[in-house]
């Protein structure tokens, strides 16, 4: 089935059409967001059971851009309720007009920013889904995943905990401009199973998750995790430390997509270009990696939780090659940023919610694949690691160094895993000389869109990330 627009936002919409004819005889450039999302999330453990109607991306409002000479300035509202669009508008003129006025009272340094571009687009899309959170039995979902937990619980012994959660958001967004009228509707959904173990006084947790540009159908497939990831906790609490040193490592493509995210992802935002925040800024044109090295990003270079239409500015969905052939190629722009720097938008200009300002997001971030078998990427290697599963990341997009913290890595001798295993494991680099390393890659590739990226410490938007096995040289500690 399709999911369905909203029907809140098709009766909203000859006022915000309205509404933005009106200031278009005040303003340089005028559009509207206006977004209409519900969903639910799930939290399920041996002591609590958590449900709630909101997710990351659950909201109902509309953002109002306006431009005129040279400067920008929002106001954002939720529903307008019974406001004509003539009423609507005083309210935003009025809002607007004393913002751009603080601005040039105060002497506030501004970016002058030319008149952004709105070529004719009409598009109208709902993609498909087999169901939809809206209409889903929560007190049956809970019962699903109370007993997912409990299944998790008693495959070990040492098993104290499980966890399990899952959220599912149907979007809907309409952005309208004097020229453009863009309608999407989509469903995307998380879920993920979580497992303490305990002994003598150490804990480990191991966790996998599942999601997909799909609805709460995505769940289906957690209760076979509930096992494994148990039988995961449970052999690292048998887990050394590493011996801190540069080694050969091979990352699983979860651990591929971190390294996408936190390498390339941030230090190519080029907002942060704008404010000469980004050293890739330096780098465009040049090697930054192997010629294994082919990177993606864009809603339309995967399909998972953020493969939209079109973005939070009315850009068209996009694929951008990043690097090809270990060059890096170009970076990823909002439509303001893009205008800054002389260049087109690439369509991952992206919002928190309807309240808060775009910046430059990531969206799917992925390497290509290659050729090479799994097998053979063991054989190579005479003393590393096989690291998987993805704890957090850290980048400094000034300096280019990358940090990777890994939950375990299974050590590799004389090409072969001997079965031994540390953790935690922390990856450290200088992100070319890390992608730069790269000397083989499997062909098969994965993307997986569990949990959220923030701009900085905050301005948190869903991701997804990916890539093949790939064989490297890093330093771990």
């Amino acid at each position: 089935m399709k999911a369905p627009f909203s029907p809140y936002l098709e009766g909203l919409c000859p006022r915000i059409k309205e509404l933005v004819e009106i200031l278009g005889a005040d303003y340089d450039y005028v559009s509207a967001l206006s977004t209409d999302s519900k969903g639910f999330a799930l939290r399920i453990s041996q002591r609590n059971k958590t449900v709630s109607n909101e997710t990351m991306t659950t909201e109902r409002g509309t953002v109002i851009r306006v431009g005129k000479d040279g400067l920008y300035s929002e106001y954002a509202f939720d529903d307008p309720g019974s406001a004509s669009a003539a009423e609507l508008a005083d309210r935003v003129r009025k809002a607007l007009d004393d913002q751009l006025s603080l601005i040039r009272e105060t002497g506030t340094e501004v970016y002058e920013t030319g008149v952004l571009d709105d070529e004719p687009i009409e598009l109208f899309v709902e993609k498909d889904t087999e169901l939809l959170p809206e209409e889903m039995d929560l007190k049956e979902l809970v019962e699903s995943f109370t007993a997912i937990s409990d299944r998790g619980v008693s495959a070990y012994p040492e098993v104290v905990e499980c966890f399990t959660a899952g959220q599912s958001t149907h979007i809907s967004k309409m952005f309208i401009t004097k020229n453009r009228l863009m309608k999407q509707s989509y469903v995307y959904s998380e879920g993920s199973v979580a497992v303490m173990a305990a002994r003598e006084g150490d804990n480990k947790i191991a966790y996998e998750g599942v999601s997909g540009l799909c609805g709460p159908e995505a769940f289906r497939e957690m209760p076979e995790l509930a096992e494994k990831v148990a039988k995961t906790a449970v052999e690292m609490l048998d887990a050394e430390r590493v011996a801190p040193g540069l080694y050969d490592v091979i990352v699983t493509p979860d651990v591929a997509g971190l390294i996408a995210h936190e390498a390339f992802g941030h230090g190519v935002e080029m907002d942060m270009f704008v404010k000469k925040r980004a050293l890739g800024e330096q780098h465009v044109g040049k090697r930054v990696g192997s010629d294994l090295v082919t990177m993606h990003e864009g809603a339309n270079c995967a399909v998972n939780v953020t493969s939209y239409a079109f973005d939070d500015e009315g850009t068209l969905a996009g694929d951008v090659i990043e690097i090809d052939k270990g060059i890096l190629k170009t970076g990823i722009c909002d439509a303001l940023a893009a205008k800054r720097l002389g260049t087109v938008p690439t369509g991952n200009g992206k919002r928190e919610n309807f309240a808060h300002k775009v910046y430059t997001r990531m969206t799917n971030t992925v390497f290509d694949s290659g050729s090479d078998k799994l097998e053979d990427m063991i054989a190579s290697i005479e003393h590393g690691y096989l690291l998987d599963g993805v704890e957090s990341g850290m980048e400094d997009p000034k300096h280019w160094g990358i940090q990777c913290i890994v939950s375990r890595g299974y050590e590799i001798a004389g090409g072969k895993l001997t079965g031994r295993m540390i953790s935690p494991v922390v990856m450290t680099g200088y992100v070319p000389d890390l992608l730069g390393s790269i000397s083989m890659a499997s062909g098969d590739r994965k993307v997986s869109g569990n949990g959220g990226c923030g701009k900085g410490h905050k301005e948190w938007v869903k991701v997804a990330d990916g890539g093949p096995y790939l064989k490297a040289k890093a330093r771990l500690g």
